[in-house]
């Protein structure tokens, strides 16, 4: 879900409201009082072209518009997986371009025209992402382990994920909403046909994955699978009649959707997973490189080749090894670096005595940030945040956590999900960083600022890019020095360690494919590295083989930040408040890096 959820966005400077054109004014004429319509401005039509494409989008794509707490289409998924859907998607950004270029830029207003160019990149590069050559290249492969409906639907459907059950008619919605995921369950097997056709084929390790997961769902049963958990918790003002009607009707849906699972499952197993591919790598695709290409253009923003990439990693990898050994050494440990590794992968210390155990000091963590945050910001978010470990079902293919947004009114909490599976695996020295970066000040605090502030339009507030969403996130894992929450040397090589990791990220991906590597030489170089488990470091680069490029992201985007900051502190000295600074990074939602980078610059020439 990623992928569909991660829309692109543009931003803008906060400070001009983004009201609606104001109502045509009545002119006076010899004739009497006639009413014209006045002539909108430049701005006021960009706003409206803003407004227009944001409700045109949400109409085509149902399911953003229930994590958004909208639900005026919510008995629909929509089809991410037809032509006529891909047709349409096209044809909208095409004719939003035409639009925005019928607007005079050198009538904008300075902040205006930063919405305005962020708008056009986005709505070309997603004319590109539908165009016909990339189409090809995405289009058969429609499902892997880590990106899919599959995934993504059980969870969402749940009672726990975004979609809300607190009416019957909730619950009638959610009924239809499963008719469609039976629908592109099933049409994904014609997707995964096409590429048998084009020679365009998933690789034998996703395909395994997924069978599995299918598996693991069918086995659940009616009893346990998360798409009866609605009907075992009922709101209390409704009738036994409906309480009885919906049971049944759920049962007899969720059947449905295991035959729907059972379907896809045979047919990956006995059909698709013999022509699959060996190679790991988008290398070993056809028309891989060029997919790479592209994708590695959308998820950092920047025109990037996948050399520059790997060697930027292996210089971030030696850098960071280096203040790794300096705690080594502090702690008192004698022996190498990777004898060190092997020490915090095995020690009992270093690993969750509990499942309830590791909850307990994720909400003790929390409790903890509170405290002190507010020395680093001085706007909050209105959403809550709540913790909460994966569910067991579908933990095992899980990263080590991940962040659900909450409503922008704050009815539906933000979530920090942490991963409780294998737990000898789980090392408690990556504790805070996790937290940091999932939780507040990171993922929490950014995107619930973004969608909050009611002055941005919606593709701001409510769209994302990778690079600056999880550049973000991974400068706020740095905070916890100033927070004061990395002076046990282990929660401070725990950060080192998560920081290792997304530069490894850049060597790792563009190795697996760019450079041809195999998923054992990947895992093994993370091995030697950090002191990441193996169950981790697999499931690690295994997401990276399902979803290429957007680990690359992470260490992109945080060294932008890093950089501005620096340029900050060098023009501003003891002038530079921590709490605008980070007001300015997060005020304008998440912006391509080359949008941020002028915005900054700016903001810091105003302040001298």
């Amino acid at each position: 879900m990623k992928k569909l959820t991660k829309a692109l966005l543009a931003g803008f400077v906060a400070t001009a409201p983004l009201a609606m054109a104001a109502p045509a004014v009545a002119a006076n004429t010899e004739d009497g009082a006639k009413e014209e319509k006045a002539e909108m401005s430049e701005g006021e039509k960009l706003k409206k072209l803003f407004a227009d494409s944001d409700e045109d989008n949400l109409r085509r794509n149902p399911i953003g518009a229930i994590f958004r707490g909208d639900m005026r289409y919510a008995d629909q998924i929509g089809d991410f997986i037809t032509d006529e859907y891909n047709a349409k998607e096209k044809a909208a950004n095409e004719a939003e371009l035409a639009a925005l270029k019928k607007i005079d830029r050198d009538k904008l207003s300075e902040t205006d025209k930063i919405a305005y160019d962020v708008f056009k990149r986005n709505k070309e590069r997603a004319i590109i992402g539908f165009s016909d050559e990339i189409l090809a290249l995405s289009n058969p492969r429609p499902v892997n382990h880590f990106s899919g409906f599959h995934t993504f639907y059980p969870s969402f459907a749940s009672g726990k994920g975004a979609a809300p059950f607190k009416t019957v008619k909730h619950y009638e919605d959610n009924l239809k909403r499963h008719d469609d995921f039976i629908v592109m369950t099933d049409r994904s097997i014609g997707r995964f046909r096409e590429g048998m056709q084009s020679g365009v084929v998933e690789t034998k390790l996703t395909i395994r994955n997924v069978i599995e997961q299918l598996d693991t769902q069918i086995k659940l049963g009616l009893e346990n699978s998360p798409f009866m958990a609605p009907v075992n918790n009922f709101p209390e003002d409704f009738s036994d009649e409906d309480k009885t009607r919906l049971t049944a009707a759920f049962a007899a849906k969720t059947q449905e959707i295991f035959d729907a699972y059972q379907r896809l499952h045979d047919f990956l197993k006995e059909e698709y997973l013999p022509v699959a591919r060996e190679g790991v790598g988008l290398s070993y695709m056809k028309g891989g490189d060029i997919y790479y290409k592209y994708l590695i253009e959308g998820t950092t923003t920047l025109p990037l080749e996948a050399d520059y990439i790997h060697n930027l990693g292996i210089s971030e990898v030696a850098r960071i090894k280096t203040e790794m050994e300096a705690i080594k050494d502090e702690v008192g440990f004698e022996g190498t670096l990777s004898e060190f590794f092997e020490h915090l992968r095995t020690d009992p210390k270093f690993q969750p005595k509990s499942r309830e155990a590791l909850t307990q000091g994720y909400y003790d963590l929390g409790k903890k940030v509170d405290e002190v945050i507010h020395t680093q910001f001085k706007v909050f978010p209105k959403s809550p945040l709540e913790i909460r470990p994966y569910p067991e079902s579908i933990e095992k293919f899980q990263a080590g956590g991940s962040y659900q947004s909450g409503t922008p009114d704050g009815s539906r909490p933000g979530v920090f999900y942490f991963n409780a599976y294998d737990l000898p695996s789980r090392s408690t020295n990556g504790m805070t960083t996790l937290y940091l970066h999932e939780g507040a000040p990171g993922h929490h605090f950014q995107i619930s600022l973004a969608q909050e502030n009611a002055d941005l339009p919606n593709f701001m507030r409510f769209g994302g890019n990778t690079a600056y969403v999880e550049g973000w996130a991974l400068y706020a894992e740095k905070l916890g020095f100033v927070l004061g929450l990395y002076d046990d040397p282990y929660q401070r090589f725990g950060h080192l360690d998560d920081e290792m990791l997304r530069a490894m990220r850049l060597v790792v991906d563009t190795g697996l494919h760019a450079k041809g590597w195999t998923r054992d030489q990947a895992i093994q170089y993370m091995l030697d590295n950090s002191s990441m488990g193996k169950t981790d470091a697999t499931a690690e680069v295994e997401r990276y083989i399902a979803i290429p490029s957007q680990a690359l992201a992470y260490k992109i985007g945080s060294l932008t930040i890093d950089r501005l900051k620096k340029k900050a502190q060098d023009a501003l000295g003891d002038k530079l408040d921590p709490r605008e600074f980070h007001d300015q990074l997060l005020n304008t939602g998440a912006l391509p890096l080359t949008v941020l980078e002028k915005k900054i610059e700016s903001w810091i020439a105003a302040q001298k």
